[in-house]
């Protein structure tokens, strides 16, 4: 069952690799972080991505949030988070070379088991992908879900920072 408006979000982890190694210029040892205590308190823009890397996703979903960071802050949202279903070395890789460092944290569900927990699976098995996260962004209020955008196939409509920044 997809997560909805009112819901609050489950029990769960993502993972965070924040430091590089200086030497290798490799991500170091990932944090497991608990959602829930990540979420107390604050106002956070979640947006969830099929994967790092991928074109829309590196083209146009992951700087639309960067280049809107200041507005968002404006209008009060403490975090934005990306997620998506890849290892945190690679979100920390990605957020790297996409300058998110400071304003985008960039969370991995590697497993895709947070990603099922929310409903929000996308099985792209035959694309040789393997299960992933659908396309979407919800604006999170002290854990509760205040407003849900789950893009249709092949879409990038509703879960852009400007159509998020034109919900708060």
């Amino acid at each position: 069952m997809t997560i909805k408006v009112g819901d609050r979000l489950p029990e769960g982890t993502l993972y965070e690799s924040t430091e590089f190694d200086s030497a290798t210029s490799c991500p170091l040892k990932p944090q497991a972080l608990s959602v829930s205590e990540l979420v107390k308190g604050k106002k956070i823009v979640i947006f969830g991505v099929p994967g790092a890397f991928t074109p829309t996703c590196s083209a146009q979903h992951l700087p639309g949030y960067i280049a809107n960071f200041d507005k968002l802050k404006a209008k009060n949202v403490d975090e934005i988070w990306c997620v998506a279903v890849n290892d945190a070395f690679v979100m920390a890789s990605w957020g790297r070379e996409r300058n998110a460092g400071g304003k985008v944290r960039m969370l991995a569900d590697g497993s895709a088991e947070y990603t099922r927990k929310l409903g929000l699976e996308l099985d792209l098995t035959a694309k040789g992908m393997g299960v992933r996260c659908q396309r979407f962004a919800m604006v999170v209020d002290n854990g509760v879900v205040t407003h849900l955008a789950v893009e249709e196939p092949g879409k990038f409509e509703v879960s852009s920072a400007e159509a998020i920044l034109s919900h708060l």
